[in-house]
């Protein structure tokens, strides 16, 4: 390991990474090594071989993807595979497939998942061939009509199963066969799906070798914003994700980028987190799925800076939303009595925020929470969120005759409730709890490296990011400086707003730093912030860009 900086060796063996081996496996990710063989899974052959019969036979085909940041860019992986194989015209446009529709569900009038009246639809247009995205693996009785209607469906998905698997023509999902990376996101199985199709049929279709390694710009995407684990596979396709998106040709990523004003070639996984999802999610959360399908498989520039405008302006709509939302809780919540979990609804509340309102209210009160509004159709549905004492999908499936469907995983899932039983689903989710319940970590911050704040500069910050990109299981590394003093603390914000902090931090050998810690005030923290004060701060490494200017600072975790 002595090739290695000792601040990097600290590091790597804090994440149990401690020979020169699993070093350079880790920091020096490979395309060939890192990305097991699609035909590992089980159904692979099957999905490859009946989609190469559905292209040559002109059969009309289906792409039925989930309406989040994982579904979508599935979508435009499978779309670009499709335009690929008709080919392009001179200067590079691609050609659409003719008999391929992309089909994305509205979150609020259809729901999570295959409906009945889609698969009705579809049968009536004449379709053969269903592919799904991040979505399936639980819909036996809607798979069962599909084949019923003459309509092969291969699933690709990644979540977990319920105890009958449907009977679909290929089943791609690491959950349920031997494939040894299990926590793949959904773009992430059809991005294998494409691998082993190109792998079987690039010479007959006239693929150049390594075409898909420019669709890991969508595979990286979703990635990274559905929150799996960057160990192993992942790692490898959030780290070539990340190099392509700096790279990516595609107008409406760069049109998206340059409206929030992100330099591409610098783009980082928090732009990602931060800023592009949430835009992208905005479609269907506050309008149409397909919006952001559109921006991201545009080749039109104007048609892409349109959609663009179009999404910042709703996800202005979605912020206003879910801070009114929030502010009609924090009422409720004063005056009603916790329970072990927490349900809390309104019908007039859109379904599609819910998710982040629960996580909001998860955060806050650390419990597991389901929120719920009113669909189109008068159903009450909403999301629910994990604060990590309970798996929100077994606290369901305990309860489960309250529901009439629910689905998701560990930390957050999404359920249709009886109307008359809302108001007891409370209760009935606070005795289950205490079944499934696990032994809860208590939230402690766990730091990597104690210093002064000498330790920040531009060769460690170098270091820290050959570690990169960070996310879940690989988080960015925390340091911890204990007895610095508070010496500035400066609010700022949009429009003068003021809800941020920048706070200049000091220690006794006269080093100083800038710390900034957003949608924060000086309360909100383990101890109240004044300047003069003696504090222990807990914060990762941060490089700005603003207005093309780098500095290095430090974004804070805890101060306490």
């Amino acid at each position: 390991m002595h090739q290695y900086s000792e601040l990097l060796r600290t590091i790597l063996e804090k994440r149990g990474i401690k020979t020169i081996a699993e070093a350079d496996i880790f920091l020096n990710p490979k395309y060939e090594r890192d990305f097991h063989d699609p035909f590992l899974m089980k159904d692979m052959e099957k999905a490859c071989v009946r989609i190469f019969e559905a292209i040559e036979a002109k059969e009309k085909i289906v792409v039925y993807a989930d309406y989040d940041c994982d579904g979508i860019p599935g979508a435009v992986i499978l779309n670009d595979l499709f335009s690929i194989i008709s080919g392009s015209i001179p200067g590079g446009k691609k050609i659409p497939y003719k008999n391929l529709e992309i089909y994305i569900p509205g979150r609020n009038s259809e729901g999570y998942g295959l409906n009945l009246p889609a698969i009705k639809q579809f049968a009536k247009k004449g379709v053969k061939l269903l592919i799904t995205i991040d979505l399936g693996i639980t819909a036996v009785s809607e798979i069962a009509q599909a084949e019923v209607d003459g309509i092969d469906v291969i699933v690709t998905d990644h979540h977990l199963p319920h105890t009958t698997l449907p009977r679909a023509y290929a089943i791609l999902n690491p959950k349920v066969d031997a494939y040894p990376e299990k926590m793949l996101c959904g773009a992430g199985v059809v991005f294998k799906l494409v691998q082993g199709f190109v792998k079987k049929y690039g010479e007959f279709y006239k693929i150049n070798t390594g075409w898909e390694k420019w669709l890991l710009d969508m595979a990286g995407l979703a990635t990274l914003s559905d929150l799996v684990p960057l160990l192993g596979e992942n790692r490898a396709m959030a780290y070539f994700g990340m190099k392509v998106l700096k790279k990516s040709p595609r107008p409406g990523l760069q049109k998206l980028l340059a409206k929030m004003k992100i330099e591409q070639k610098y783009l980082t996984e928090d732009d990602i987190g931060f800023m592009v999802v949430p835009r992208l999610n905005a479609a269907s959360r506050m309008d149409d799925p397909m919006k952001a399908y559109e921006l991201l498989s545009t080749e039109d520039e104007v048609k892409a800076g349109v959609i663009t405008g179009h999404l910042s302006k709703i996800n202005d709509d979605r912020k206003t939303m879910v801070a009114g939302i929030m502010r009609e809780v924090n009422k409720k919540f004063e005056k009603r009595e916790m329970k072990e979990v927490i349900v809390i609804g309104n019908p007039q509340w859109r379904v599609g925020v819910l998710g982040l309102v629960a996580s909001k209210i998860s955060d806050e009160y650390k419990k597991p929470v389901f929120v719920w509004g009113k669909d189109e159709n008068d159903f009450i549905k909403g999301s629910c969120r994990s604060d990590g004492s309970v798996s929100v999908v077994k606290l369901m499936t305990e309860t489960r005759e309250f529901f009439m469907e629910f689905g998701g995983h560990e930390f957050a899932g999404g359920f249709t409730v009886q109307n008359e039983k809302i108001h007891f689903l409370e209760e009935a989710l606070s005795i289950s709890f205490s079944k499934v319940k696990r032994d809860k970590i208590e939230n402690e911050m766990i730091y990597n490296i104690k210093s002064d704040l000498s330790i920040v500069n531009t060769k460690n910050w170098k270091e820290i990011e050959k570690l990169a990109p960070f996310g879940l299981a690989n988080p960015k590394p925390i340091f911890l400086f204990e007895n610095v003093e508070v010496e500035n603390i400066k609010k700022f914000g949009k429009n003068g707003s003021g809800e941020h902090l920048e706070i200049t931090f000091s220690d006794t050998s006269k080093n100083k730093v800038k710390a900034i810690s957003f949608f924060s005030n000086s309360e909100s923290f383990k101890t109240s912030l004044a300047e003069g004060k003696k504090v222990n701060l807990l914060a990762t490494f941060d490089l700005s860009r603003f207005r093309g200017r780098e500095e290095l600072r430090l974004r804070i975790e805890d101060i306490f």
